[in-house]
This record gives structure tokens, sequence and C-alpha cells, in this order.
């Protein structure tokens, strides 16, 4: 299984924004919108091993998370309107700390980045920084991974205080900055080799409605 976090924190917390201007009416949602897809898509078919979590921290009503499931998701396309769609369904729901169903493998619920890295104890933290570990040199040995992306503001020195409370390991896609989505899209591309040595292949299945 791999788990990705992007935390938004500008990302709107209510269903009132546009889905015409997701940059501006939603709080720079549009950066959450395209790691979604970098996170579950393939040319034809959809990771179905991975699960993407959004932090949302953004006004008027901070603190929630949205889980898309790649195993259970239905009705997402790749373009940014399709997923903000989602993400806005979700936030009309009455919402508490305890999952919420929005539409099939779409979930939401209150939270923060401590209550959203205690979900996942005993696993691999992996935390992305231009400085840290190269993946290149790691793929082969990681296992069940999270992996934590901040959106274009980065990660605050408190939010790395916590990561690295938590046990989280620094690692590097590259030396210099890039989009998040961007990094998610290396990321994949660095386990998907090592799977391959290893005789693995990426849990796929088709686009479309299967069961």
């Amino acid at each position: 299984m791999r788990d990705i976090v992007i935390i938004g924190h500008k990302a709107k917390t209510n269903g009132d924004f546009s889905l015409n201007d997701l940059p501006g009416s939603a709080g720079r949602m549009d950066i959450l919108c395209r790691c979604v897809s970098s996170a579950l898509f393939l040319s034809f078919g959809m990771r179905r091993d991975v699960n993407v979590h959004l932090l949302l921290l953004g006004d008027p009503d901070p603190g929630k998370i949205v889980r898309f499931e790649g195993l259970h998701l239905r009705y997402l396309n790749p373009d940014e309107r399709s997923s903000g769609s989602l993400i806005n369904k979700a936030l009309l729901k009455e919402v508490t700390e305890h999952d919420v169903r929005s539409t099939p493998g779409v979930w939401i619920r209150r939270g923060n980045l401590k209550s959203l890295l205690s979900e996942f104890e005993g696993r691999a933290l992996l935390y992305l920084r231009e400085d840290g570990e190269e993946i290149r040199e790691l793929a082969r040995e990681i296992r069940d991974p999270v992996f934590i992306l901040g959106d274009h503001t980065g990660v605050t020195e408190e939010e790395e205080a916590q990561l690295l409370e938590a046990g989280a390991k620094i690692i590097s896609v590259g030396p210099i900055s890039l989009h998040s989505n961007h990094c998610i899209t290396l990321i994949h591309n660095e386990l998907d080799r090592a799977e391959s040595e290893r005789g693995e292949s990426p849990g796929k299945v088709n686009c479309g409605d299967e069961e």
C-alpha cells in the first residue's frame, strides 16, 4: 500500500467555491487536485493500491481530512474539476472526528496532522524535502510507505517538528524544488521500477465502474 499525504494550508474547508476558479475561490485547491490525479491515475487505469489524504487547513473551518481510496474510487476523472467536485461534495457533509462517506471511495473527517500521523503507526513515514536522502538509493527497501508533502507554501516549522517527532525520514526526489504533483509522479516511478526488479507490479484495475 502507498499512502500520500498533502498538506493544503490555504485550501477552503467548506463547499463554497467555484470549480471554475479552484486556484482563487478554493485556496489553491487546484494544487491538491493535481496531486490526486498524479497519485491515482495511470495511462489506462488507476492505482488501486494508493490512498490520498488531503489535510485542509484553510478558512473558514480548518482541520478537515479528505481521503481518496484508490481501491474503491468511482466517478473520478483525471481533470482538476473532477477531483475538485468530489472534494466539494465531501465538504458539504456534516463532519465529525469519524469518517463520513461522501461518494464511493471518498471520505471526510475532522483532524489535524498529529491525528493523521497517528493512523500510520508502525509504517514508514517519508517526508519530502530537497536536502533529504535520495529516494533512488532507498526505493528497493521501501515497503508500505506513507509520503508527506507540502503545498506551494511548503511545510511549516511546527509541522516539520511533528513529522520528525513521529519518526519521519527525510527523503528527496532531486536537488531542486518541484511541484508537489511532479514529486508524486517521480515517487511512483522509482517505486514502480523497484517493484519491477523484484518481480512485482503496481495494483492496477482498468478505469470505469467495475465492481
